[in-house]
């Protein structure tokens, strides 16, 4: 900003005004590119016009200018604060409006999605997929505290700490009934911890491993055959019917046999399916008990 270009004085000599030819001696005049006029005619013709009001600037009026742009001096002010720009840093923006430097910094700095207010520097922030917040403005969808820089979980447009996550959309246990935040495994169509999913006896993991189910309880093969599954009263071996190949079992009062063990004690022909003798406690096909 500085003077125009033209010199305001009380004339001693005899002149005339360049445009209007009124004689200009002991009046005030303006001379302007070696030209001498009345003040009345400098407004009219000469004078700048002022950027803000669109008003003249008058030869009386303090004049600042930049890039060939004029205001009066109290018409150069912010357009955002209105504070006064003479002999202060400023910008020239849109619509040749003229910006303290504060405002220009407020304007242009990323705005909360949360309050919409300018994030300026200085202030904490969370950033997240080119959306910025004011730290406190980061808060959770369904209890409202806020997040700030802790952990959260994204869903579409919402953001949730990680306890309203766990109890809004994490699958429950089918043993603890707790969240399942992350891993886990899937028995039955129902979600497990995997460490909720184990051996009834050795407590071992089973995810991942040969298991049986017997009743609500979940059993390892070594723990099966040990303590669940029955022995054959043949070969005195566990009958697992689910591990390893089919096998049949053959039940008889309070004992059981594998289908290829259930044979006649004394010519070993195999009587599964087939008509059977017992004597003192011995299993003998329909013809032996004849000949002992």
């Amino acid at each position: 900003a500085g003077p125009g270009s033209y010199t305001v004085g009380t004339m001693s000599e005899r002149f005339d005004c360049h445009y209007c030819r009124d004689p200009l001696q002991g009046k005030k005049y303006v001379q302007k590119e070696g030209r001498h006029c009345c003040v009345k005619c400098f407004e009219k013709f000469c004078a700048n016009t002022c950027t803000e009001c669109k008003k003249p600037i008058g030869a009386d009026s303090k004049e600042l200018h930049f890039k060939n742009r004029y205001w009066h001096d109290n018409c150069f002010r912010c357009f955002k604060c209105y504070t006064s720009l003479v002999n202060e840093p400023f910008m020239l923006r849109e619509n040749n409006k003229v910006w303290c430097s504060n405002c220009t910094a407020a304007e242009d700095a990323p705005r909360c999605k949360g309050c919409f207010k300018p994030i300026i520097a200085g202030d904490q922030n969370v950033e997240y997929k080119k959306m910025v917040w004011h730290k406190d403005c980061f808060t959770c969808s369904q209890c409202k505290q806020v997040i700030g820089s802790g952990s959260f979980f994204p869903k579409g447009d919402e953001f949730y700490c990680v306890s309203c996550h766990e109890h809004k959309f994490a699958k429950t246990c089918a043993k603890c009934k707790n969240p399942i935040t992350s891993g886990g495994l899937t028995y039955q169509e129902q979600p497990w911890h995997s460490e909720c999913f184990i051996c009834s006896n050795c407590k071992k993991q089973l995810g991942g491993k040969r298991f049986t189910a017997v009743e609500d309880e979940f059993y390892c093969v070594e723990c099966y055959k040990e303590c669940v599954a029955k022995k054959c009263a043949g070969c005195k071996n566990p009958i697992t019917a689910g591990f390893g190949r089919g096998t049949s079992v053959v039940n008889y009062e309070d004992e059981s046999w594998h289908d290829y063990c259930f044979k006649c004690t004394k010519c070993a022909r195999g009587l599964a399916n087939k008509r059977f003798v017992c004597h003192n406690g011995k299993i003998y096909c329909a013809e032996c008990p004849k000949r002992l």
